[in-house]
């Protein structure tokens, strides 16, 4: 039986943002809802070099590798599960990256209007 992860912002099963790197709260590849995530890392983005300054300058650096962590620090075009509030941010920053519907939880529209959304959809799945 499969494990029910939650639906997408297209009203579908949610899909995998990426395993590689590793993301997700929970580290399973799935910007799924999750209890003890409170900042909702619900929003599967493909970083930019301008997002993860900006984010950087937020105080939340995802560009610097913490091995001991099991962090290999992101790059431009990798995938990440983000915070829907910092992505609001950014996109109110004119800096938000693209994201995937796809894999990107239906919690998100509690938080960013799908119009606004749509218009940084890039499929890639």
């Amino acid at each position: 039986m499969t494990e029910f992860r939650g639906k997408n912002i297209l009203g579908t099963c949610l899909q995998c943002c990426c395993k590689d790197p590793l993301t997700g709260f929970i580290r399973d590849g799935y910007c799924r809802v999750n209890d003890y995530d409170h900042g909702s890392h619900i929003i599967c983005a493909i970083m930019t070099a301008e997002f993860l300054v900006y984010t950087k300058s937020k105080g939340n650096d995802l560009s610097t590798p913490y091995p001991e962590y099991r962090f290999p620090g992101l790059k431009p075009g990798d995938k990440w599960c983000l915070c829907a509030m910092r992505w609001k941010e950014a996109y109110n920053a004119g800096v938000a990256p693209k994201i995937i519907p796809e894999a990107t939880h239906e919690k998100a529209l509690e938080i960013i209007d799908l119009n606004i959304l749509k218009k940084f959809y890039e499929r890639i799945l």
